[in-house]
This record gives structure tokens, sequence and C-alpha cells, in this order.
């Protein structure tokens, strides 16, 4: 078996030796599903561009703010700590700079009006949560520390040599200030070319802090609620938690790596979180479904699930909100 080049360490419930896994879960799709999707002519039609007024967040926050930049890009500020997660500045989410999913929505916040960055969340190597040009940025002007799972540190490290980045594993955990990161399983892949898929890890994140607890998915398929069920016995409270609502049509296709706004509201009950936050739309249209759909669609999960609208937001960029406690 040859040897993955991002992690090379023990077998595990989720690692072979080679690829990791989502135990119990779903491979994703090969390339003549992909090609199948490609041609089935749903695409939905996105504006060029819409307009955004960004904010401009504050030095620090004591409590819990929370401020949407785009896509999975969010600023976290608790406990006068900043983290990004999945920072993307760029114009695509693509390897090339002239050819792939193009931003339509400018970034939430202008880079230069960033408070000081202490951690980068980042959640697997995709290339709309990992991007290299951002974290360029980031490292030459605050230096973050980037926390992210097993693997990916190979793909940062080769591109930025001096960058402070610390690796764990589902269910691990590391102290950062006043803040803990939990390293938590959620279903998903990862992959950077057409030959090294999933062989770094995804994870979702919980983070904990004097004023309560954060919980972080970038990426995540329902997976009959696994990724959610366990956290309540675990965690306790969480204050508020950042799902992914968008990238889910077709479903034949999607449903096992994406959730949809019906299952990101299920697994916003079986959490146990106060508030919720709804990412991972109407910034690059990866996908079939239209940009403004994944809000219609969460309007509607919400009042099936009587959750009141005020509990689960999906933010605008530039957008902030102080979680109410």
């Amino acid at each position: 078996m040859a040897r993955t080049p991002y992690y090379h360490g023990p077998i595990s419930d989720h690692f072979d030796g080679q690829r990791f896994f989502n135990p119990k879960g779903a491979a994703p799709r090969g390339f003549s599903d992909l090609l199948k999707w490609q041609l089935n002519g749903q695409r939905a039609r996105w504006p060029q561009s819409v307009p955004v007024t960004a904010g401009k967040p504050a030095a620090r926050v004591a409590d819990m703010t929370i401020t949407m930049v785009g896509h999975a890009t969010l600023l976290i500020q608790t406990a006068g700590m900043n983290l990004l997660t999945d920072p993307v500045w760029s114009q695509r989410a693509s390897p090339l700079a002239f050819l792939g999913p193009k931003r339509v929505a400018p970034p939430g916040i202008a880079f230069d009006d960033l408070p000081k960055i202490d951690a980068v969340l980042l959640s697997h190597n995709h290339y709309d949560h990992l991007d290299l040009a951002t974290l360029a940025r980031l490292h030459q002007s605050h230096a973050p520390h980037i926390i992210t799972p097993l693997g990916n540190d190979r793909v940062i490290h080769a591109a930025l040599p001096q960058a402070k980045v610390t690796t764990r594993d589902w269910g691990q955990s590391l102290a950062l200030g006043p803040l803990t990161v939990h390293f938590e399983p959620c279903h998903h892949w990862s992959a950077r070319g057409a030959r090294d898929r999933s062989m770094a890890l995804w994870a979702a994140f919980v983070v904990a802090g004097p004023r309560g607890k954060i919980l972080h998915i970038g990426d995540t398929g329902f997976d009959s609620g696994r990724p959610y069920r366990d956290l309540p016995a675990k965690h306790g409270r969480i204050r508020a938690a950042i799902l992914p609502i968008g990238a889910y049509e077709p479903r034949w296709f999607m449903r096992d790596q994406h959730q949809n706004p019906e299952e990101a509201a299920r697994g916003f009950l079986l959490s146990g979180a106060d508030y919720a936050i709804g990412h991972h739309w109407g910034t690059f249209q990866l996908t079939d479904e239209a940009r403004d759909a994944p809000l219609a669609a969460l309007a509607t999960a919400l009042k099936s699930h009587q959750i009141p609208e005020t509990r689960f937001r999906a933010l605008p960029p530039g957008e902030a909100w102080a979680i109410p406690d």
C-alpha cells in the first residue's frame, strides 16, 4: 500500500494506514457520477455580483460576537481572542487564479480591517476552505496559530514553512490562551488534486471558553445525525453553532457530504445549541441550487421544526451577531 504524502500514523477506526474515512459512513462519489452531475443542465444562474456592506469589527470582544465574512469564513471574537474559520479572501475557490468558482459576494470584512488574528481554525483542505494565498497574507500580517486536523500541516508548510501549525485527531484537543479547541468528527472528505483523496483528515471544532462554547462545522453530511448527537453529553451547553446550509443540490450527488438546510435544522436541535449561524451559502457557486435557495429552505425548515428565526440566522457577509446569553 502506498503511503500518504500528508500523514503517517497508526491505523484507527477512521484511518486505514493510507486514507481517512467516515466510520459507517459513505465515501465520496467517483468521476462517472461527477460527470453525470456536471452534464445534468440543472445549474441555476447566479448573479455575477451582489452588494455587501463590509463591517469593521472591534479590536477585541470580551463576550461573544461572530461576524460573517463569506462562505465558511467567519470571525469569532470571544474572551479577548480573535479566530478566523477557513479563511478565503481570494477571488476564486480554485487551484487556478483564472478558472474555477468565482466570488460573487466580496468579503464582509476588508482584509486590512481585520483585528489582530490569534488563530485560524482550518476544517479541511478543499480549496474553498484551505486557501494558501489567504494564509500567506495572514501569516505576513498576523502570524496566527493555524489549528487543523491531521495531515493538513504538510499542505500548509509546503507553501509556508515558517507558519505555526498544530494538528490533532478526532477526540483530541489543545489549549489556546483562555480557550480550549476540541476536534470532533464530521462526515466529509478531503482532496487537493486527483490523487490525494482523503489523505488528510477533516473535522468539526468545539471551542470552549469562559463565555461559552462554539461549535464550528465547515462541511458535513448529516449522516443520520452522527456529527451532532453525541455533542450534548460530551460538551454540555453549546452557546453558538456555526453550521453549513449551502452547496447541497443535486441531492443524489451531494447528500452524503453536504447537508441541506432541513438537515442543518435537525442537527441544530440534536446539538442542543442555543443559537446557530448558517454559512456556506451565497459566496461561491459550487452546486446547482440558486443563490438564495438556502435562505428560503432554511426558513421552511425552521418553521417545520418550530425553531424561532431569532435562534438560527443565515448571516449575510459583513453582518455581526453578538450572541445572546
